[in-house]
């Protein structure tokens, strides 16, 4: 099933969120500064392309330098792609079989915002915990 449900998101709205946060990497890596938040965007990219079957987590050793990370991402990329999965997440809603894509949307938008301090992880996983 979350094959099929991959395979449908990757279609309506996947292709185009990771090409966003592609676009995003791109632009951050361009500073030495930006390049962790590249890499993460990068990271978010691959987990919005294929979104079932895994999840993100927080990792209990991530510290201040990303809280603070957060707040810059926040402010030069964050809110733009949490923008993009609410209105696509919106739109996916309006039909039913479109609402676990939509709820997966929603699903990314923490992810879009903070996304440093989390790893993504197959939903298998056993330390991977809700």
């Amino acid at each position: 099933m979350k094959t099929i449900l991959n395979i449908i998101w990757l279609f309506l709205s996947g292709f185009w969120l990771a090409c966003a946060y592609v676009l995003a990497g791109l632009v951050l890596c361009i500073t030495i500064i930006g390049i962790p938040f590249g890499i993460a965007s990068f990271r978010i990219a691959r987990f919005a392309l294929w979104p079932f079957g895994y999840m993100a987590v927080e990792r209990r050793d991530a510290g201040a330098p990303s809280c603070i990370g957060n707040v810059l991402w926040l402010v030069l990329a964050g809110w733009w792609l949490a923008l993009g999965h609410i209105i696509t997440g919106l739109l996916l809603c309006i039909t039913i079989i479109g609402i676990p894509l939509g709820i997966a949307n929603f699903k990314l938008i923490p992810v879009s915002l903070m996304p440093l301090g989390r790893e993504i992880v197959p939903t298998n996983q056993p330390f991977a915990t809700r």
